[in-house]
């Protein structure tokens, strides 16, 4: 496909209605909750634009797109963006491939980032590192990205799995990646793979004042029978802690519900887990 071009006319008019104004302070009612759509990806498999209706009618505030999305065409992006305004949904954040972010592809990722009217491109996943100086070269490349995206409006982020947080010479790669990108890149925090790696959540967000825009609701148990497959709620999150840091310094701007799958459909295990977030938040 051929690369997609977004005029800067083009990028503020679809921009407007967007609300960038979020509040690092906002009251917990007025901090939108989504939902990764990776909580839904078989659906999104078999049926892309009935999954995200769905969910929308669910009452989920927003969306974050994964790398799949990269493959549609302009013309797809643009639907799926008016698709979103007319549920009344915001895609904040997409989660990107780490070479989403090279030179051949940034330029088309931010184009498509700009039509579905994104805040954050996320860099999702990058292979674990042998050593501390691979760690800072994802660091590099972030800044660098941060370099190219920054004019459109668009700031990069790094999501954290589990092996981040695993020590390489008593350093862990997450507080690499932490402190050598710019202040201005979101440290998205996975609260699954932080706990199950033995992290301290809270601890990690009150390290990093400002600069955790949004976190993965991602529950863990440490039964092994359990895993992520337990809902929101019913694993070992201390929520209340973590919401209470998370809105006092972290800077959040949203939170998205994440699940690697549940005892119930994908559907069902989103519902479900939006409604104890409410019940939780009441």
């Amino acid at each position: 496909m051929s690369a997609m071009s977004v005029t800067r006319r083009s990028f503020l008019a679809l921009s407007a209605a967007l609300p960038w104004t979020l509040k690092a302070s906002a009251a917990p009612s007025t901090i939108p909750v989504g939902l990764d759509l990776y909580s839904v990806r078989e659906g999104l498999k078999k049926d892309l634009e009935g999954t995200v209706r769905a969910v929308g009618q669910m009452g989920y505030k927003c969306v974050e797109f994964y790398a799949p999305y990269f493959e549609w065409s302009e013309a797809q992006t643009k639907h799926m963006r008016k698709l979103l305004d007319d549920l009344g949904v915001r895609c904040y954040s997409t989660h990107n491939d780490e070479k989403y972010f090279s030179a051949e592809n940034i330029s088309r990722a931010r184009d498509m980032n700009l039509i579905l009217g994104t805040k954050y491109m996320v860099q999702s996943w990058s292979d674990p590192k042998t050593n501390i100086e691979a760690w800072k070269a994802v660091a590099d490349n972030l800044n660098s990205a941060a370099d190219i995206l920054g004019p459109s409006g668009i700031i990069p982020g790094y999501h954290n799995h589990d092996a981040e947080w695993k020590p390489i010479n008593g350093v862990r790669p997450m507080e690499v990646i932490a402190k050598n990108t710019k202040p201005s890149i979101m440290l998205q925090l996975d609260v699954g793979t932080c706990l199950e790696a033995g992290a301290d959540p809270v601890a990690w967000i009150r390290s990093n004042p400002g600069r955790i825009h949004s976190l993965h609701l991602k529950d863990w148990s440490s039964d092994p029978a359990k895993g992520y497959k337990v809902l929101f709620g019913e694993g070992d999150a201390k929520w209340k802690d973590i919401f209470a840091a998370a809105e006092s310094v972290g800077g959040v701007e949203y939170y998205l519900i994440e699940q690697e799958g549940s005892r119930f459909s994908e559907l069902e295990t989103s519902r479900r887990c939006l409604q104890s977030y409410r019940s939780m938040r009441a």
